[in-house]
């Protein structure tokens, strides 16, 4: 998961410097990140509540990450205007990785409220 994260944010800054010239790319590169991301997170859930679940890897952080990313977007977006623009998969990425937060968070705390009944 690391590596496809550190592989689409380089395409994103690439895409950035070359004025938008990998749209192409970013659009089978989100597809492809937001595909391995539902993987990784439906496995680490179903890890928690088979109780299997061993590390930690606070999602937080990762949401901080990406939300630095697009705030910086937005405002190379307004200060360059018509040499770049920020990308739809771009956006809908980050629209996806608030979602798979919001889903985790839930299913966190309904696993808490599950064991705290045993």
């Amino acid at each position: 998961m690391n590596a496809w994260t550190f592989i689409f944010f380089i395409l994103i800054i690439l895409d950035f410097v070359q004025g938008n010239a990998l749209n192409d790319i970013l659009n089978t590169a989100s597809s492809i990140y937001i595909g391995v991301l539902a993987i990784y997170v439906s496995n680490k859930e179903f890890e928690r509540w088979y109780d299997q679940h061993e590390e930690s890897h606070p999602g937080e952080a990762f949401v901080v990450i990406w939300t630095a990313l697009v705030v910086g977007l937005l405002i190379l977006d307004v200060v360059f205007g018509s040499f770049y623009r920020i990308p739809s998969s771009v956006t809908s990425s980050y629209i996806a990785v608030l979602t798979i937060l919001v889903i985790t968070n839930k299913s966190k705390s309904l696993y808490k409220l599950r064991k705290g009944k045993k």
